[in-house]
């Protein structure tokens, strides 16, 4: 114990601080010493030595002095969160400042105070005080933009000017990840995923959120990792992964946990009481008045009496905070695991209906598209046997109802798979020119069935090069174009794109699609992107369609971060006009040419198919026959196990995937344990898009979906062959 005391003495006195060349008793000094302590978390003695270093500063008339000593006490009062007497000590430095030619710690002092107004919430304060810096930065030709526009950015999302705080914001997050501007860069990503988590864009918002944990890493700012960290909690519990909502959140305790205990380790209440009270920088004046030797004897016997006081206060403070800290984590524990509990409970009612849902929609696909498949195909081979003229009209609609029953299949599947989250944003370099361009040429046959006219108009300004995702916006843009092409006679389309911003590396466009067909009733807009929904019964009636494109349509482009919006007149025609957000493409795109193939290559070709109903089976070698090709047809795949393994002269094996027994899957895998080549094209009346590569990975060699299109039949089995 007398250790202690020893130690504790020699540290007030100054015999524990660091060397220095200044000269003792002087405002550098003390400063220093100030600094010393305060890097080392000795908030009170740092607190003292700035003391000394006003008082010095004032005695010797030195302005700049008195400046830079209440400027660190102000940063030591915005550290500890005392941000009412932050304000007050910063003001005060300012005004000692500005009796001196202009520096960078002036200005500093004025963006000090704008911090500390927006802890307050006081947002029109602490703009004002971001603009008197930038003044003086401005003066002194520096570049302070990156903080000053992080902050600016913050200001206006408070006050819900959105779009000018994203802009901001994405300037910061795209510069690189220099030393100077990551500090910056990792609050902007983090305010980003703020205002994308509000607008429910999540998937976004968890993007700009993990990046912005990344760049915290090189930080070490732990009040900013603990905000990213219960954000990112928020954000997957959206998402409905609760496996990293509970990370995230349990790290964020965690850190909030130990942060308590760091601050409580650096002033305690007493400390700054204290310091307030009893030791203001007027008291520390009177006692430089005093007789020197009496100054001495009293600063040792209240040092004496502060030591004994301090201890005392010290360690019951240490034993209340303990005791209070270890309540607060006992808590903490309780309702961490009641709070896991019930995410557990929801975790597993959620992969319950996640399956259930999956498992429904893998049999109502196959149960639909097995007989459809058989519809479809003795539709086309009837087509194709030269039907009476009469009979040609009947088979005609036949095959339209068949395409029209698939297409609402395929839609129906479409939502269910995005709104189950089971998809995903591609980021691949694309020609957006070019990709509506070929739209419109695909389109003439629609336009020209009811006399409109199809105009195409692109800015200039659009970039040719994008990186995104095509094949959804292939997906927003044809809905569109066929719903204004169908609902429109003898009148004009237009799909216009407009570059409305072109940053360093991504561009804002603005789409529209308008028309002039026969326009949407207001009482009916409100719900025309529901599904289903297509304004009237007698609409349905007389045009058609499944009611589910435009579904489709909102929820894709919410999905791409974008919000579609309509505007329509009855009689006068129909606009849908979105924005999107898209990075700047980096090389040209091959564009892929058409794959074409001789039918001399089917000829002669002896084909094992494998298919348990006798329908498919008849219209299948019917089909095969029609193209000069030979076929073998067994139900099950434990026979074509043993069949190849005695005959090795078929060329292709059309397998379907469920077969009775063993399914299509397993009988490709033993047939792989002894034949690596032979090509063997998966047939499935399951969604493509969800198990293509899944099939490919059992050794199947292409897939075919049912009802398969009979030209693109014929292609996969002709470019298998070669």
């Amino acid at each position: 114990m007398k250790w202690f005391w020893l130690i504790l003495l020699f540290q007030t006195l100054g015999f524990a601080q660091p060397k220095t060349t200044d000269k003792i008793d002087s405002t550098a000094y003390y400063i220093q010493l100030a600094n010393f302590n305060k890097k080392t978390n000795n908030y009170k003695f740092s607190l003292a030595f700035i003391q000394k270093a006003f008082n010095y500063a004032k005695s010797h008339d030195d302005i700049k002095g008195k400046a830079e000593s209440l400027f660190l006490l102000g940063t030591i009062y915005f550290e500890l969160k005392k941000t009412n007497d932050a304000v007050e000590t910063f003001t005060k430095s300012a005004g000692y400042y500005s009796q001196l030619p202009p520096t960078a710690d002036y200005a500093l002092c004025y963006y000090n105070i704008g911090l500390c107004f927006m802890n307050l919430e006081e947002f029109d304060k602490a703009e004002n005080n971001f603009e008197k810096a930038q003044s003086i930065y401005d003066s002194l030709k520096i570049d302070a933009s990156g903080f000053l526009n992080l902050q600016k950015a913050i200001l206006y999302k408070n006050k819900g000017k959105t779009k000018l705080a994203v802009r901001l914001l994405t300037e910061i997050a795209t510069k690189d990840d220099s030393k100077e501007v990551f500090k910056t860069k990792a609050e902007a990503l983090y305010q980003l995923g703020c205002i994308e988590q509000n607008l429910n864009h999540n998937n976004l918002a968890a993007n700009y959120l993990n990046r912005a944990l990344e760049l915290n890493i090189q930080d070490k700012n732990l009040d900013q990792k603990a905000k990213i960290l219960l954000e990112l909690s928020t954000v997957y519990d959206k998402l409905l992964d609760i496996k990293k909502s509970y990370t995230y959140l349990k790290e964020h305790v965690k850190l909030k946990d130990s942060l308590m205990q760091l601050n409580n380790k650096k002033l305690d209440s007493n400390d700054y009481a204290d310091f307030k009270e009893s030791e203001r920088l007027k008291a520390l004046e009177i006692m430089t008045r005093e007789n020197e030797a009496q100054q001495k004897t009293n600063k040792f016997a209240k040092l004496i009496s502060v030591l004994a006081i301090a201890l005392i206060s010290i360690l019951s403070l240490l034993s209340l905070s303990l005791y209070k800290n270890n309540i607060i984590r006992n808590q903490s524990n309780i309702l961490l695991k009641e709070k896991n509990l019930e995410l557990q409970i929801a975790k597993e009612k959620a992969e319950k209906a996640s399956k259930a849902r999956a498992e429904f929609l893998s049999t109502v696909s196959h149960e639909l598209r097995t007989p459809l498949n058989a519809i479809n195909g003795i539709t086309h081979l009837l087509l194709e046997d030269k039907p009476k003229k009469k009979q040609l009209h009947y088979l005609n609609s036949l095959k339209f109802s068949g395409n029209y029953l698939l297409t609402f299949i395929n839609e129906i599947l479409e939502i269910n798979r995005i709104e189950s989250n089971n998809i995903e944003i591609e980021y691949i370099n694309f020609n957006i020119k070019q990709l509506l361009t070929d739209i419109q040429h695909s389109m003439h046959e629609i336009a020209s069935k009811n006399n409109n006219e199809f105009i195409l108009d692109i800015d200039e300004k659009v970039p040719d090069m994008l990186l995104g995702d095509p094949t959804k916006l292939s997906q927003i843009f044809i809905n569109l174009i066929n719903n204004a092409l169908k609902f429109t006679k003898d009148g004009r389309v237009i799909v216009t794109a407009k570059c409305l911003e072109n940053g360093n590396d991504f561009s804002r466009i603005n789409f529209v699609v308008s028309d002039t067909g026969i326009g949407i009733p207001e009482e009916k807009q409100e719900t025309i992107f529901d599904s289903f929904s297509q304004g009237s019964i007698e609409i349905n009636r007389k045009y058609g369609g499944t009611g589910l494109g435009l579904t489709i349509v909102k929820k894709l482009v919410d999905l791409l971060g974008g919000k579609i919006t309509l505007t329509s007149e009855v009689g006068v025609g129909t606009t849908f006009e979105f924005e999107l957000n898209l990075l700047r493409g980096e090389q040209q795109i091959m564009i892929e040419k058409p794959k074409f193939y001789s039918e001399e290559v089917l000829q002669d070709k002896y084909i094992l198919v494998v298919e348990d109903n006798k329908i498919n089976q008849m219209v299948t070698k019917k089909m095969l026959e029609n193209k000069g090709m030979k076929c073998k047809i067994i139900d099950n795949g434990e026979e074509s196990i043993e069949l190849l393994k005695t005959e090795n002269n078929f060329d292709l094996v059309l397998m379907d995937v469920h077969l009775p027994g063993m399914n299509g899957t397993i009988a490709t895998q033993h047939i792989r344990e002894f034949d690596k080549k032979k090509p063997i094209i998966a047939l499935t009346a399951i969604s493509l898009n969800e198990n293509r590569e899944m099939l490919l990975s059992f050794g199947m060699t292409d897939v075919v979906t049912k009802p398969f299109n009979p030209e693109n039949f014929y292609r996969v089995i002709a470019q298998n062959l070669t």
